[in-house]
């Protein structure tokens, strides 16, 4: 990005900002009571960040941000917040953030989904410290996986996620950031326990953490781990032949994260930093309680199931990443950012011939075995001329997938093992974005991209022929654009308006795989696109009250469906399925939060969202929007009648939403609405040393975000933290 480059460009973008529609960008606060003015490039050095969050690995949105801390573009949850209301894995911890719903994947693979605005996770990609986690197969990411006690926060970009952050980020971005060290020397360590309903053990968690900050480097080091034998049901769930309540069958899990972080601080403004996290993860995955279990239900025909469960677990389930990050300042007006990174994802999924998961002979048992890494390198290039903030950025990614499937391995006359089949794929990236800064207190922020993949290879295993054979390559590209306007009026209150037409390219999954012979592979299929909207802002309407929201649209193009194409020419007796860009969609709504220092003992706060979500298909006129629900409404309250004691009650609702029938085909079920009460007690003997007490779900609720999958009944939990 050269400096003639740059310089040429500022025309272009400078004018493009007036003739796109202007209209949200929120991003990092500036202090309350100041009002917002023209910011320089010159970066101060990466301590400033009270939570000691690691400022190379956020996502910035430019033109500025409000004073409540909690924006309307971008969500941040803290460490304390986590901390304090026992959310230790992902999806729980983003249960509370405006515009996101937590569901559950249900069927044989259980995950834990993550909705944002109704986007899911192949349209919101997921970063650990601004390196997008990805796995090129199907991305489909378990968010229970991810733990998070060693992040000091986490972003949730809606809408509009800028250009400069790279491909994928159609419906958002979450991105988990991670900690550095504020003190000379410092530590911290937690530990705690979960409790059922029943008195007994659930899981328990363990934190540690050291680091130290001299005046030209730094290092930090820490480790989480966190181990379940299960989760208990509510006493209101019936028990039946598949799932006798208690605790949850088949819920056990253990992970566990470490990551290590060493920066070198040459001066007030360069920062270079190599960081590596590595996390193992193993689960097993409940039944459907209204399905057929083989060796639990006497007969296929079970609840409202047609057809018995797989027999599934996960013993691998290993992310790695190496990363460097680097800013270096050019004067007092130019910088230049550069990332690179090495990932691995490895994966094993068992499949086994009933329940009891002791023997692996029959034909539907398996083991299959990811290998997959990836690597890519970015560069940013940014300069302040007069009245604009210039910067240009590039991408380079590559993705390569091996599997392989070691069928029957328990029975030596039928046992396969599969040759190795890989796919790789290239991706580039080239983005420009300008912010006019109009006046002290208006920002006019426009950007674009160009964006292309490249399949380089794509093999698969013919059980037939037993051999591996190529599939055609292909690829896809597009150009993206995005405006916004940012207006501070006052120094507490900021509005804000953006207009985003964004991508998201299909993965291999959705092109390549057959889905046990249903599937006709499609290697050309093309890129979904949103035009989001939004329009919001935030504001202290008292000095003790605080108040934001927005209101957003999105209209969804090409979405990828699967389209009915004919009878199997190889079987007459099945049809055959192929993943097309036919389907269009409309995801609307709108989202407030509140806050209200009634005194200063006593706060109180809610959140509200609600998600309309319209999805066509030409192919399946009755097809329903699955997952999420149409209303969520999160509520609390805070008592603090001393400074070491506190008290906070919060009410989790939710209206109903619709699953997929499990015996398949355009038909639903409709899961009821919910109301989850909860309790948190902390007190703080020292400044360096705390505990809190809590319980979730305080009347045992029976619920379910997917039918025929119950959720955690009454849990109580013990923490206790200290620092040094």
């Amino acid at each position: 990005m050269g400096y003639l480059i740059v310089r040429a460009s500022v025309a272009l973008l400078s004018s493009t900002v007036f003739v796109v529609p202007a209209m949200p960008a929120f991003a990092q606060s500036p202090a309350a009571g100041t009002p917002a003015v023209k910011t320089t490039a010159k970066k101060p050095r990466v301590k400033t960040e009270d939570n000691g969050a690691f400022e190379l690995g956020k996502i910035i949105v430019p033109g500025g941000g409000g004073s409540s801390g909690q924006t309307v573009s971008q969500s941040t949850i803290t460490a304390d917040e986590m901390r304090s209301a026992n959310r230790d894995v992902l999806d729980d911890a983003l249960r509370v953030v405006p515009g996101v719903e937590v569901g559950n994947s249900g069927g044989s693979r259980n995950e834990r989904m993550v909705y944002v605005r109704g986007f899911d996770r192949w349209q919101v990609p997921l970063y650990i410290d601004g390196v997008r986690i990805y796995l090129p197969a199907d991305n489909r990411i378990d968010y229970g996986r991810f733990l998070t006690p060693d992040l000091a926060e986490i972003q949730v970009q809606k809408g509009y996620v800028p250009v400069l952050n790279g491909p994928g980020g159609m419906g958002g971005a979450i991105n988990l950031v991670t900690k550095t060290p504020t003190e000379a020397f410092e530590g911290e360590v937690q530990t705690g326990l979960e409790f059922g309903n029943t008195g007994e053990i659930a899981s328990y968690k363990t934190f540690a953490s050291v680091g130290t900050r001299q005046d030209t480097f730094y290092v930090q080091a820490s480790g989480s781990v966190r181990s379940s034998d299960g989760w208990f049901l509510s006493r209101d769930f019936t028990p039946n032949a598949v799932e006798n309540g208690g605790r949850r069958d088949f819920s056990d899990v253990k992970d566990w994260r470490g990551n290590i972080k060493v920066g070198i601080t040459p001066n007030d403004t360069d920062e270079y930093v190599i960081s590596y996290t590595k996390q193992e993860g193993e689960k097993n995955a409940p039944y459907a309680v209204n399905q057929a279990v083989r060796g639990r239900t006497p007969s296929a025909v079970f609840g409202i199931g047609t057809a018995y469960q797989r027999d599934w677990t996960w013993p691998e389930w290993d992310i790695g990443s190496l990363s460097f990050n680097s800013y270096t300042a050019i004067g007092d007006a130019s910088y230049v950012k550069v990332k690179a990174f090495y990932n691995t994802f490895d994966n094993i999924l068992s499949a086994y011939d009933d329940s009891t998961f002791s023997t692996q002979t029959l034909p539907r048992a398996f083991d299959s075995y990811y290998d997959d890494y990836a690597y890519g390198l970015s560069a940013e290039a940014g300069t302040e001329f007069e009245s604009n903030s210039l910067k240009a950025a590039v991408h380079y990614r590559r993705d390569s997938h091996t599997e392989w499937n070691d069928n029957q391995p328990d029975n030596s006359a039928a046992r396969v093992l599969e040759p190795k089949q890989t796919q790789v794929e290239d991706g580039v990236a080239v983005a420009l974005e300008n912010t006019f800064h109009a006046t002290e207190t208006l920002d006019l922020i426009a950007g674009i991209s160009y964006e292309k993949t490249t399949l380089k290879k794509a093999q698969e295993y013919n059980k037939t022929t037993k051999a591996v054979f190529p599939y055609p390559l292909g690829g896809s590209d597009s150009v993206n654009w995005q405006t916004a306007a940012v207006w501070r009026p006052t120094a507490v209150t900021e509005l804000h308006a953006s207009i985003s037409s964004r991508t998201r390219f299909p993965n291999m999954f959705e092109r390549f795989s057959t889905r046990f012979g249903t599937v006709k592979p499609n290697p050309n299929l093309g890129s979904e696109r949103a035009l989001n909207f939004e329009v919001g802002g935030e504001t202290e309407l008292t000095d003790r009250l605080r108040a934001s929201g927005a209101v957003f649209y999105s209209d969804i193009a090409d979405a990828i469906q699967s389209v009915d194409i004919g009878v199997d020419p190889n079987d007459a007796t099945k049809r055959l399925v192929q993943n097309q860009n036919v389907g269009n969609a409309r995801y609307y709504g709108f989202e407030l939060k509140t806050d209200w220092d009634v005194t200063d003992e006593l706060t109180l706060g809610g959140i509200y969202t609600y998600l309309k979500r319209e999805i066509n298909d030409p192919a399946r006129p009755t097809l329903r929007s699955t997952g999420v629900p149409e209303h969520l409404l999160y509520a609390y309250a805070t008592w603090s009648p001393t400074e070491k004691f506190s008290m906070t009650g919060s009410l989790e609702t939710s209206s109903s939403r619709w699953s997929d029938h499990p015996a398949g085909g355009d038909r639903y079920v409709e899961t009821g609405g919910f109301a989850l009460a909860n309790l948190n007690f902390e007190y703080k003997f020292t400044d360096a040393y705390s505990t809190n007490f809590g319980v979730r779900n305080l009347f045992d609720r029976n619920y379910e975000l997917v039918t025929g999958f119950p959720e955690p009944g009454r849990t109580f939990y013990l923490n206790a933290r200290a620092t040094f």
